[in-house]
């Protein structure tokens, strides 16, 4: 099973931006929770059809984007040493201009010390 994937929101929204109905909103943020794995740590696969994150705690503004091809991109998000201190990150998420999660990726426990910054990258391509 895929732990990463495009939500139906956003697969939704690209159809309605290519017919010309709405323009493609951006993707301006992170968000970030600690409910993608079960209690016995197994990482739980995200739904397409999710509309948020199992259990999202923080959300925060892109740091910056890189443009690594014609057909893909990796977006940036940078947790300072104050944000989230001490607890266990296990899902992220991509959000837009709107609010919607557009992407969705889980994976094991990370924690988060006080004394450190963590970056995460997640990557959009076609």
């Amino acid at each position: 099973m895929a732990n990463a994937i495009v939500t139906v929101t956003a697969r939704k929204k690209m159809l309605q931006a290519r017919a010309g109905e709405i323009t493609l909103p951006k993707i301006t943020g992170f968000a970030f929770g600690n409910g993608g794995v079960d209690e016995d740590g197994t990482v739980r696969p995200p739904g397409e059809g999710q509309l948020e994150l199992t259990s999202e705690i923080f959300r925060k503004p892109v740091s910056g984007y890189t443009m690594l091809s014609d057909t893909q991109c990796r977006y940036e998000c940078t947790l300072e040493n104050h944000e989230l201190p001490g607890e266990k990150i296990s899902e992220v998420g991509m959000y837009d201009e709107d609010g919607d999660l557009v992407a969705i990726k889980t994976f094991t426990e990370k924690g988060k010390d006080s004394d450190i910054e963590m970056t995460f990258h997640l990557e959009d391509s076609f």
